[in-house]
């Protein structure tokens, strides 16, 4: 899937940057850019994308993202937006792989920020304690001055390397092409994608949308993500049903409907593929 090159802007005053948002869908796109990405969310949830990883992203949660790793976080539309933009939806933290110079992590004392690194390529998701530690480490970078910056930096890293607690995210096949000339394309039908997920979709129209037939179509989709459209439907689908599973008010053959399911065996079924679990224990284990 091709994502669009994202120019992350230069900081001239430190060696890596520390951006606090309080705005959703500030690039709401799928993108990429040489800058690895370390960001802590606060408020809201969506959908995040990461590689060829689909899962719901939701307040506390912290991912590291590599160089050139293809990314996108869409919140949820329905967000009350002025309660958010009021306060701080997330905190991002870019720096360059070298920014530190080019041997630096050849050393050897610096092997485990290259493991951690290297891990980062595919995506990590932090959990546990690690999540609590690194947030506090991540805050205190918002009022570090001089060498304390890379100190926290490098405390960042070093709480990685000796913790467990983390999911990586992208699979090891996964491979991001870099044609931009596709970006339009593969967003086009990202935003087709989320805007009709609900209902029933026919191949040939969102096939129409990238200009190809429906064979074509699966062919071009399958060589750009790994997964068929009906995977990445599906993922979708799933995802908005794990939110509305957070509302006990919502019965959840409503559930299974309002996400696009047409059948609710069906629904069961792919929803337990995707999860681990079923829809009522994931009621259960994680909204309640």
């Amino acid at each position: 899937m091709k994502p669009q090159l994202l120019k992350v802007p230069n900081v001239q005053a430190y060696s890596f940057s520390t951006r606090q948002d309080k705005m959703t869908n500030i690039n709401n796109r799928w993108h990429y850019h040489p800058e690895i990405e370390l960001v802590h969310f606060h408020k809201g949830s969506g959908t995040q994308f990461v590689g060829d990883h689909i899962k719901r992203f939701f307040p506390g949660e912290i991912v590291l993202v590599g160089s050139n790793l293809p990314h996108y976080w869409r919140f949820d539309t329905d967000e009350d937006h002025d309660e958010i933009c009021s306060s701080l939806v997330s905190t991002v933290v870019h720096f360059m792989p070298d920014f530190w110079g080019q041997k630096f992590l050849d050393l050897t004392e610096n092997k485990p920020i290259k493991s951690v690194l290297e891990k980062a390529g595919r995506g990590l998701l932090l959990t546990g304690t690690l999540k609590e530690k690194v947030a506090v480490e991540i805050e205190s970078l918002n009022h570090a001055e001089g060498p304390e910056r890379i100190m926290v930096l490098m405390r960042i890293f070093n709480a990685i390397h000796h913790s467990e607690e983390f999911t990586i995210l992208s699979s090891v096949g996964y491979q991001n092409t870099l044609l931009d000339s596709e970006n339009d394309r593969i967003n086009d039908i990202y935003e087709f994608t989320f805007r009709n997920f609900h209902k029933k979709i026919y191949l040939d129209q969102v096939a129409s949308i990238s200009g190809l037939v429906p064979n074509s179509f699966c062919r071009y989709f399958k060589s750009r993500t790994g997964k068929t459209y009906l995977q990445f439907l599906t993922e979708i689908r799933v995802g908005h049903a794990c939110k509305l599973l957070m509302n006990d008010n919502i019965n959840i053959k409503e559930v299974c409907y309002e996400s696009g399911f047409l059948n609710f065996s069906c629904f069961h079924r792919r929803f337990r593929e995707i999860t681990g679990q079923s829809p009522q224990n994931y009621r259960m284990n994680v909204a309640g």
